[in-house]
C-alpha cells in the first residue's frame, strides 16, 4: 500500500477533499493524509458538506501541519494549490515522488450558497476525475520518474 500525502497552504478544502477521495476509491491500494504548510486548524464546513453529500465518510478530518509527517514514509505527495506549490517542502519530503495538482480554491468564492455549493462541487469533482485516472495507473509497477510524469499529466489537465 502506497502512502499520499496532500498538501495545501490552509489544509481546509482541496486537500481535505482528495484525502478523503482517495482513502474511499483507492482503500485497498492507496492510504491519503492531508496536511498544510501554515493550517486553518479547522476545516471548512462546505468541504464537510461537500464529502457527506456525495457520500464519502467525514470520520478523522482534521487541518493539520505537514510537520506532523516527518518520518512517516510517505510515497507520494500531491500538492493541490498554487501557494504551496512555491513553498519549499520540508527536508524529509527530499527524494519523495511529487506532482503539482493546481485547482481553483473554493473557499474564495462569494455569493449566494447555490454559489458556494457550486463551487465545491466543481473542486470535488475535478479531484474525483484526476483520482480515478490515478488508481488506473499500475503505481506498484512503475518507475519514480513514470510515476511523476503521469501524475504531472492528470495534473496538467484543465479543472471542470
Amino acid at each position: 500500500m502506497l502512502d499520499v500525502l496532500i498538501l495545501c497552504t490552509g489544509n481546509s478544502c482541496r486537500s481535505i477533499l482528495a484525502e478523503a477521495l482517495i482513502n474511499h476509491l483507492g482503500s485497498n491500494r492507496l492510504h491519503a493524509y492531508s496536511a498544510g504548510s501554515h493550517p486553518t486548524g479547522t476545516v471548512n464546513p462546505n468541504a464537510l458538506a461537500t464529502l457527506q453529500r456525495n457520500g464519502i465518510s467525514i470520520e478523522g478530518l482534521t487541518s493539520k501541519s505537514w510537520d506532523e509527517f516527518d518520518g512517516k514514509g510517505i510515497d507520494i505527495v500531491i500538492t493541490v494549490c498554487d501557494r504551496a506549490a512555491a513553498e519549499s517542502c520540508p527536508a524529509y519530503l527530499d527524494g519523495t515522488i511529487r506532482a503539482y495538482w493546481g485547482l481553483s480554491d473554493p473557499a474564495y468564492v462569494t455569493g449566494s450558497e447555490e454559489d458556494i455549493t457550486k463551487a465545491f462541487q466543481t473542486t470535488y469533482d475535478a479531484l474525483f476525475v484526476r483520482i480515478s485516472k490515478m488508481l488506473e495507473l499500475p503505481l506498484e509497477d512503475m518507475t519514480q520518474a513514470e510515476i511523476v510524469e503521469a501524475l504531472s499529466k492528470i495534473g496538467s489537465q484543465p479543472q471542470a
